[in-house]
């Protein structure tokens, strides 16, 4: 089994703890596109060392946000600061800093694995050739790609192409990652190493931003969260803050086949296990009118989806992990 996305190029160095933890402050951030489309308005967040997630449903806005926060789109107003530094006025030292993996990272000029880190960790700053050598073979062994190095990287598969663009966003050792819809196109072993490096990393002088609507990417690891909901922001706090939100509003309903229908036109449904008589449903509503439940303890997977439908009254679609 290969021992994706583990390596001690992410060993932490205690001596870093002494320096000045970074903040980014984000106020009043506002993002209106052509013809009065308001992708992002008024966004206030603080976002401290650790690893923040950004959730939110399709179209909420998380990827402008991204964008605008990796320097590579302008905000309409508002601001965004990395300590002392503004996006507006200090984008390039701002970028030195960065790691950037964005949703769409697949397109690749002719260059085999091994040769686009090397001019990824070129573009990070890593001059000397020795040292690269060294970064480029430990990285491509963190995300299993060794075996694949001298492989046109545009012929590599969808998940490759993905552990690739998270190569690529590391391999600076930066101080702010920034990856969006990071878990897209991995199975589930390398979403579950990609969590457990995001781990590793976090208990360094990093801030880690996830911005996903996979909720387990969320729960797994992070201890701060927001929630954008058509360009606005909706939550702001812990997942244990959001999760107690939908205590008393989680149910379990042992329904027969002929049920099974009609409770999924009625409520949000979270899961469907088959059962001796018929089904285990697992449903989230205020209350429940004609079915026989018993209560559950809620999770960040019941809350998001509770907070969606009853709080915010917008339909939640289930996301394909």
């Amino acid at each position: 089994m290969l021992n994706i996305f583990y390596s001690p190029y992410w060993k932490n160095d205690n001596s870093s703890r002494a320096e000045k933890w970074m903040k980014i402050n984000i106020r009043d951030l506002t993002k209106t596109y052509h013809g009065d489309i308001q992708a992002l308005k008024d966004i206030d967040l603080e976002i401290e060392n650790g690893i923040f997630g950004l959730l939110g449903p399709n179209g909420a806005g998380k990827t402008t946000l991204m964008r605008i926060m990796a320097t590579l789109l302008a905000p309409t107003s508002g601001s965004v600061k990395y300590d002392d530094l503004d996006i507006k006025k200090n984008r390039k030292a701002i970028r030195t800093m960065l790691g950037y993996l964005p949703q769409g990272f697949s397109n690749f000029s002719r260059l085999t694995t091994l040769e686009f880190l090397d001019y990824s960790a070129r573009l990070a700053g890593l001059r000397s050739g020795r040292e690269r050598d060294q970064a480029v073979d430990q990285m491509l062994e963190t995300v299993g790609l060794f075996e694949a190095r001298d492989r046109l990287a545009n012929r590599l598969s969808g998940g490759m192409k993905r552990r690739l663009g998270i190569a690529q966003a590391l391999i600076g050792k930066p101080k702010v990652l920034i990856v969006d819809e990071p878990t897209t196109g991995l199975d589930p072993e390398e979403r579950l190493r990609f969590r457990n490096l995001m781990a590793e990393m976090s208990h360094g002088e990093i801030i880690i931003i996830l911005s996903t609507h996979i909720v387990g990417d969320i729960s797994s690891s992070c201890t701060s969260m927001a929630m954008l909901n058509g360009g606005k922001l909706v939550f702001n706090g812990s997942p244990d803050k959001l999760t107690e939100q939908a205590r008393g509003h989680v149910w379990l309903i042992q329904a027969p086949d002929r049920d099974l229908e009609v409770i999924k036109e009625k409520y949000p449904v979270i899961s469907t296990v088959p059962s001796e008589n018929g089904w285990e449903v697992q449903v989230v509503g205020d209350k429940l009118d004609g079915f026989p439940a018993e209560p559950l303890e809620p999770n960040l997977e019941h809350a998001y989806v509770y907070y969606l439908e009853y709080v915010l009254g917008e339909r939640w679609q289930e996301a394909d992990e």
